[in-house]
């Protein structure tokens, strides 16, 4: 039960993310039968819809918005502040920090990580690591949208009658970049209202929010 206890955050998460996904799959499959019973096609089974290019295309999508939020507000927030905002460093703070501030070489405690004692690129990798892994997602989940989304955008040009395009037609297309565009601004818009709502308004308990006492003014304060 400690062991719960102490990752039931993750947890938490975890569960809700599989039944999201598990939904998309489910409404995915009833969309895409109705349109394919629309154009005179067959529908497709639960098993065959979560392997199609429709499926992956649209999961995909999301996921590189996503790590595209976290890993610009992760590499953002190391150089630009945000006055009042729980989510920000203090005015003054910018950059990467002393080694002193970060616990790093030989300022690093007894618990720290042994990668925090280590020096040159071990270092360098380990302390950029959180920001390089994101990245790299949104990478990945971005090529992988790419991929999926011009199987399943061939597969409706196909049953139009239309000629299917490559892979380069397709990531200069505007239904790739809408498809992309979409998702971004969403996901900028969710981080700006953060930061900002932040400022003024609290949630008791909340380590994303200032103590509710705190002023206004007060900056990378979480209660």
């Amino acid at each position: 039960m400690r062991r719960f206890k102490d990752n039931a955050l993750s947890l938490v998460f975890l569960v809700m993310f599989l039944l999201s996904l598990a939904g998309q799959a489910l409404a995915g499959m009833l969309d895409y039968n109705e349109r394919q019973l629309v154009r005179g096609g067959d529908p497709v089974s639960f098993g065959r819809y979560v392997f199609s290019s429709d499926y992956a295309a649209n999961v995909a999508e999301n996921w590189q918005s996503e790590y595209l939020q976290f890993f610009l507000f992760i590499m953002v927030t190391v150089w630009v502040v945000q006055r009042g905002s729980p989510e920000s460093k203090e005015p003054g703070q910018e950059g990467a920090e002393s080694d002193e501030r970060q616990l790093v070489g030989r300022h690093a405690a007894p618990d720290s990580p042994a990668c925090a004692r280590a020096k040159g690129a071990r270092l360098w990798l380990f302390s950029n690591s959180l920001g390089l892994v994101m990245g790299l997602i949104f990478l990945l989940s971005w090529g992988a949208q790419s991929v999926a989304g011009q199987s399943s955008y061939n597969s409706e040009r196909l049953a139009d009658l239309r000629d299917p395009v490559g892979w380069g037609a397709y990531v200069t297309s505007p239904d790739f970049w809408n498809r992309s565009l979409q998702n971004w601004q969403s996901e900028l818009l969710a981080v700006l209202s953060m930061v900002v709502l932040s400022i003024y308004l609290r949630q008791r308990g909340s380590p994303e929010s200032k103590p509710v006492g705190a002023p206004h003014s007060a900056t990378g304060v979480q209660g």
